[in-house]
């Protein structure tokens, strides 16, 4: 790949925390204007890696770039040329609509005539031309997920890290989410997004996937299926997850917490569901985004 073509580049970044290892040595690149699917359970890695790379937390060896730029000594310049939305949205809930536009803009310095287009064009992408001056934390949750994402693009970066932009939102809010990143990657935007929703997958370009600091599998979703995913996925639903993944464990089946769900890799899922004691709950496929196709089954214990 032409190196003008690349807008992230890593190679063995890691990131330790005293003895524990964080993210260990991981490599991957991705192409400009490319979704890019950064998956994995809880706890794999997937925040730190995006902190390292948006210049918000040092790492501790490797190399990384992003829009040319290194990480280990250019973290203000990259700061200027991305957009960031981490998990919590990054809004202030006691603000208005519109005091957290200008707050944004100040920011990352859109002022003016600039200001006052951008959040017009803002306004109407997040359906709040009616409601700018009603206080943030009324929002709902989807109509909240869109205005922070048009804050981390208001000043139209070329690169957008995404930081389980869609954890907690409703699979409405997920589908109309992910349209308007559709859009701005036709236009050139380069995304970066993390998440633990293995449906999610389909979306990106390229994907990779993070386990216990470590990249274990990467390409597209096809080449993700076709040659690592030998085994069902069962999703599985319970209020102690904990004491969830010790049965499971007993019961010779690997499992981890994806989200508010549990992840179980077994042999097939028919031999699963009198080992596991789960049952499949067929009705609730379009509700959770998923296709009969999908190998990832919605199941409770």
């Amino acid at each position: 790949m032409n190196e003008r073509e690349i807008a992230v580049k890593v190679e063995g970044l890691r990131k330790t925390f005293g003895e524990f290892v964080a993210v260990d040595g991981i490599a991957f690149q991705v192409r400009k204007g490319e979704i890019f699917g950064f998956l994995g359970p809880n706890g794999a890695g997937k925040s730190t890696t995006i902190k390292m790379l948006c210049g918000l937390l040092r790492p501790s060896g490797g190399k990384g770039f992003v829009g040319g730029f290194d990480i280990m000594t250019g973290s203000e310049e990259i700061k200027k040329n991305i957009g960031y939305m981490s998990q919590k949205f990054s809004l202030y809930d006691d603000l208005t609509v519109e005091e957290n536009i200008a707050f944004f803009g100040g920011i990352y310095g859109v002022t003016g005539k600039r200001l006052k287009k951008r959040s017009k064009w803002l306004l109407n992408m997040a359906g709040l031309n009616d409601r700018k001056g009603d206080i943030t934390g009324t929002l709902a949750g989807g109509v909240k997920q869109r205005l922070a994402l048009g804050c981390a693009i208001l000043h139209e970066p070329p690169i957008l890290f995404l930081d389980e932009p869609t954890s907690g939102v409703d699979p409405i809010s997920r589908r109309n989410f992910w349209s308007l990143i559709y859009g701005m990657s036709r236009e050139g935007t380069t995304v970066f997004i993390t998440t633990h929703y293995m449906d999610e997958a389909e979306y990106c370009d390229k994907l990779a996937l993070i386990y216990r600091g470590k990249i274990i599998a990467a390409g597209t979703s096809e080449e993700m299926k076709n040659n690592f995913m030998k085994r069902d996925i069962l999703e599985i639903e319970t209020d102690r997850p904990v004491e969830a993944i010790e049965v499971l464990e007993k019961k010779g089946i690997a499992a981890a917490i994806f989200g508010s769900l549990l992840h179980a890799t077994v042999e097939t899922r028919k031999k699963a569901y009198p080992r596991s004691k789960v049952c499949l709950r067929v009705p609730e496929y379009q509700s959770a985004g998923l296709r009969k196709s999908s190998r990832h089954w919605k199941t409770c214990l």
